[in-house]
């Protein structure tokens, strides 16, 4: 079979992936439009914010599609370890917020190093991953430097301290090796790992942590403290109904009983406006993400490419999961924002460079690379 090469400017906008572009802002409008309702049906001062990055974010994905993926190959170590310098200054310097040491102050933006990792680590493990034999795969030697390369970032985050990110940059990690082809037993074998250690790192956790987690269990046993927020969810949820309560209708979120609408708990806001129905229509977009996501992976036909297009639409996946499972009660509360609907720049801005590497990898999905 022969092999397409052409690289021209016209071939490479032709199979830029416009199905997912489109995917993508179908979702940040929904942002836009429940940003401006959650201002009280005023542009200013979240939706405003938000349509430039998203502006700014998606020419930059597009530069980012363009560029050989090749160049992504080379440059995946480097993306870490600029990543992880970043993690280190905000140790140092980084700006306090929420009890947190989160974020480095740019002027223009308050950059959140550990959003940049969960992309990073995705992009140095596909390149390690990318000539792995299944020798390899079985190989404790060959697997501990990679899972160095997870646990460094993890821990320079739980310092933050932020355990829902370093929970994040684990289960990316977990997916990488399980789409390279580790033995199951592993995972086995890591998971009762971690059941053992529950009791030991239940000791070390903070107090609010904990508080997260009893609350999680049993939410109706502070409704005005610590189980406000999931509470609040709960009843904004249900009082949408079917088909919602009309655009800037949403009585929870308009008269401020909603906490935290404009970023961690977005989706309820969304839900109480539109209803059973704008919910399931958000999420059949956002499953429609990963669909389209998946489908680039299987077309590509270097292991690099495959690898970390499936390793990105997991990552952003399992923000989608547990931000619904989150706001519905499923889930503990570990402040993760739903991607591309949610206030925050740094998380915009991530996840656009991440569709636009998804985008590189459907654009030169057969290019040739260095089996090294």
């Amino acid at each position: 079979m022969k092999i397409n090469t052409d690289t021209t400017w016209a071939y490479k906008i032709q199979h830029l992936g416009w199905g997912l572009v489109i995917l993508i802002g179908v979702v940040a409008s929904v942002g836009f439009l429940s940003l401006y309702s959650a201002a009280g049906g005023n542009i200013d001062p979240w939706a405003s914010k938000q349509m430039v990055r998203f502006a700014v974010g998606v020419g930059g994905m597009f530069i980012v599609a363009l560029i050989d993926v090749r160049w992504w190959y080379r440059l995946a170590y480097p993306m870490y370890l600029g990543a992880l310098a970043l993690l280190v200054i905000v140790e140092i310097m980084g700006h306090v917020g929420m009890g947190a040491q989160r974020w480095i102050n740019l002027g223009f933006i308050q950059l959140q190093p550990s959003e940049v990792m969960k992309i990073a680590v995705v992009v140095a493990l596909a390149k390690y991953f990318h000539a792995a034999t299944p020798a390899d795969m079985k190989s404790i030697r060959f697997l501990l430097p990679a899972a160095f390369l997870i646990m460094l970032p993890v821990g320079l985050v739980l310092l933050q301290p932020d355990l829902g990110t370093s929970l994040m940059i684990i289960m990316a990690g977990i997916t990488m090796f399980f789409l390279s082809g580790a033995p199951i037993w592993m995972f086995l074998l890591g998971g009762g790992l971690v059941l053992a250690s529950l009791p030991l790192a239940w000791m070390f956790m903070h107090d609010y942590q904990k508080q997260r987690v009893m609350t999680f269990l049993n939410p109706e046993s502070d409704p005005l403290g610590s189980g406000y927020h999931i509470t609040q969810s709960k009843i904004a949820l249900g009082s949408g109904g079917m088909d919602g309560k009309g655009f800037l209708q949403g009585t929870q979120s308009r008269l401020n009983f909603l906490p935290e609408k404009q970023t961690d708990f977005i989706f309820t806001l969304w839900a109480e406006e539109w209803g059973f129905m704008g919910g399931v229509f958000l999420l059949a977009i956002l499953g429609a993400i990963f669909v389209y996501g998946a489908s680039v992976s299987l077309k590509c036909r270097h292991a690099f490419g495959r690898l970390m297009a499936m390793g990105l639409t997991v990552n952003f996946s399992l923000y989608v999961f547990i931000n619904i499972g989150m706001v519905m009660g499923l889930l503990p509360v570990v402040g993760a924002p739903l991607p591309l609907v949610s206030y925050g720049g740094t998380s915009m801005l991530a996840a656009l460079f991440g569709f636009g590497l998804i985008l590189s990898c459907n654009v030169y999905r057969d290019s040739k690379l260095p089996r090294m």
